[in-house]
């Protein structure tokens, strides 16, 4: 029967609704997301070898990122015109990672004293072992072995690595040395510049196969863990969800309404970043969406370019979440009795092992070890306890850290006076849509100075 011999009263969406709809990107991850914990419940073995789909994914959006970082920065610094506003921008942007970063881990200590998920299972210490965690639980650097990181063997290196600080570091100080060379150095920025739009170009194409690897993420994590797996530990999992959901609507959303936003608005407006990052379980593949989108909703340039990439080192508020919750929930499943005094030091040292730990699937973890590594009072083979469920885990942990980011993002856009307010306030209505749309050279950047006039950014799919 044709559409034309539909029976009477049959309600038909046309067609080309239906395209519309399944154009948009977070319907198409949406899809994925769940037709991989489909595949992962019906064929568990199956959806555990669809891992690479979404490794790969996340690798060609990783070989973007060093690039991207570097061309914005550059770029950015080299066309302003008072160089002190970098370093007041770097300074403020570090100063609300440490406070929020430092809520965000006496938040969880709360919660899992409160709780107390893991009291009562009275496990051995003597019964458990690393076998089978990753090498890198029994390593730990100090905070001058961190510094000394940040410092790439040689000026190219930092671009082939997989690290952001070393790719910043780079890009700051070439940044400098090309405002300082006049007009040779603003013919490179030009071309840095134009080469970005090049680079753009390729995320966008990239980012269309985010649905594929949303796909095969979630076949994985089910199929290896199996559903029955989140009935395991499910007061430390739940507990743990419901303190990042907190975070993200009371805390980032009193910082939103400081600045003259609101937090939901800004949640539907990165719905589709929010959705690969679910799929994913990394933040990495869609940092240079959010740097789009953030200049889209009306903050600077240079302001994106510096604070969002450096949050995603220095402000990972759901990996600062689960320090404080998972290393307090192994000492009460072990029976180890903290004390205030205890906490309160593990929480100075998380202060440092959770800076530089890339927004990559399963850093928290490491992050933890670090920790644990650190403290005499846990022993790192506790680890084994949580190691099957870090997985359920991580996706909450790269959500919050998304939000954070974006959020920190404008507010220090705001404290530094490079907030278009009522233009964020009308794209956030959606009065100003993101439309993908080929990548087009951007204008020269203004100079940081109080309320510029801003130019339409251009949005990149």
């Amino acid at each position: 029967m044709s559409r034309n011999d539909a029976a009477p009263g049959t309600v038909t969406a046309p067609p080309s609704r239906i395209r519309r709809l399944l154009s948009h990107l977070y319907i198409q991850c949406l899809i994925g997301v769940i037709a991989g914990a489909m595949m992962g419940w019906l064929w568990p073995t199956f959806g555990a070898e669809l891992k690479p789909l979404g490794d790969g994914f996340i690798a060609l959006v990783k070989m973007m990122i060093a690039p991207i970082i570097f061309c914005t920065v550059v770029h950015g610094i080299a066309s302003m015109d008072n160089l002190h506003a970098v370093g007041r921008v770097s300074l403020k942007a570090l100063i609300y990672f440490e406070v929020l970063t430092t809520v965000a881990m006496v938040i969880g200590l709360v919660v899992v004293n409160i709780v107390k998920p893991g009291s009562g299972l009275h496990i051995d210490v003597a019964s458990l072992s690393t076998k089978g965690l990753p090498p890198v639980v029994s390593e730990h650097e100090g905070f001058a072995d961190f510094l000394l990181a940040m410092i790439p063997a040689t000026l190219v290196s930092a671009l082939t690595g997989n690290e952001i600080l070393p790719v910043l570091l780079v890009s700051v100080l070439f940044g400098f040395g090309l405002h300082a060379s006049g007009e040779a150095g603003l013919r490179i920025a030009r071309g840095v510049e134009k080469f970005s739009t090049v680079l753009f170009t390729l995320i966008r194409w990239i980012m269309r196969l985010a649905p594929i690897g949303a796909f095969g993420s979630m076949a994985f994590t089910i199929g290896n863990y199996g559903l029955n797996t989140l009935r395991h530990l499910a007061l430390l999992v739940g507990s743990f969800w419901l303190t990042a959901l907190f975070f993200v609507l009371v805390v980032l959303g009193t910082v939103m309404r400081l600045n003259g936003l609101r937090i939901l608005p800004f949640l539907r407006y990165i719905k589709d970043e929010l959705l690969i990052v679910l799929g994913t379980s990394s933040t990495e593949p869609v940092l240079p969406r959010m740097m789009a989108k953030l200049q889209h909703v009306g903050a600077s340039k240079p302001v994106v370019g510096i604070t969002l990439p450096a949050g995603y080192s220095f402000n990972l508020d759901g990996t600062a979440i689960y320090l404080t919750m998972g290393s307090v929930f192994l000492a009460q499943a072990l029976g180890i009795d903290l004390s205030l005094t205890q906490q309160l030091s593990m929480l100075a040292i998380m202060l440092f092992t959770s800076k530089g730990a890339a927004g990559v699937t399963g850093s928290g973890f490491i992050a933890l070890a670090a920790t644990l590594s650190a403290i005499p009072h846990v022993p790192v083979a506790a680890l084994a306890l949580i190691f099957g469920i870090d997985r359920f885990m991580s996706e909450a942990r790269a959500l919050t850290s998304l939000v954070g980011n974006g959020v920190a993002t404008l507010a220090v856009a705001g404290w530094e006076g490079q907030l278009d307010r009522d233009r964020a306030k009308a794209v956030l209505r959606g009065e100003i849509p993101y439309v993908p749309a080929p990548v087009t050279p951007a204008a020269e950047p203004k100079a940081l100075t109080p309320e510029p006039a801003r130019e339409p950014v251009p949005s990149i799919g």
